[in-house]
């Protein structure tokens, strides 16, 4: 199995789900069928996931009402919906649910190829994303309090001398939190140290 996990396609259509498993192997690419929605959330918490490819109609769980599902339980994940010819509008609402992106059959053994090998690039980026920032998280979270009043000036822009004359304290004890920080958040630059704030500012805003 791939590091960057499978390739789930979803169809009610036996030639379909075949092709494009042999499809993607031919490519390199590690892709596994399921018949309907229902079944392959049957066994979820046992995949390892890289992307989904689900058609739009298909008999119970539609692709829509699928991606509903998906987006509640991982945001990162990306899913393809293929459309039939006609299904312009529920491309675009799927769009709008937070599908990856759509493809309108019949497609080229390339386009599908080309869309979820992006897929795949996509979740890997999200998942080094996520682990980044918990990584930065919890280093913000092992500053002190006097820490993270230093942490907090220095975001602000403000030179060593301001932050002292704020914290009533004096700029050599200023120079020592700051050194800590520095070392702590691992951050070889204080733009290191505005970059991390921002992802810390992000996740306290629910992102």
């Amino acid at each position: 199995m791939s590091d960057i996990g499978q390739v789930h396609i979803i169809d009610d259509d036996d030639a379909v789900r075949d092709s494009l498993v042999f499809l993607l192997a031919s490519a390199s690419i590690d892709a596994v069928a399921h018949s309907t929605a229902e079944a392959f959330l049957e066994v979820l918490p046992e995949l390892a996931l890289g992307c989904i490819v689900t058609d739009v109609r298909m008999p119970g769980m539609s692709g829509i009402d699928l991606l509903q599902r998906l987006q509640r339980a991982d945001k990162h994940l990306p899913v393809i919906v293929m459309t039939g010819h006609g299904d312009i509008p529920m491309a675009v609402e799927a769009l709008k649910t937070g599908a990856f992106d759509f493809i309108e059959k019949p497609f080229s053994d390339d386009q599908m190829i080309a869309v979820v090998r992006s897929a795949l690039e996509y979740r890997t980026r999200a998942k080094r994303q996520d682990s980044d920032r918990a990584g930065i998280l919890a280093r913000v979270e092992s500053l002190t309090q006097r820490e993270r009043d230093v942490f907090e000036g220095l975001v602000a822009g403000h030179p060593n001398k301001t932050i002292a004359y704020d914290l009533g304290i004096s700029p050599r004890t200023v120079e020592i939190y700051r050194a800590n920080v520095m070392v702590k958040l691992n951050a070889a630059s204080l733009s290191d140290v505005v970059r991390m704030a921002f992802i810390v500012q992000k996740d306290g805003d629910g992102d």
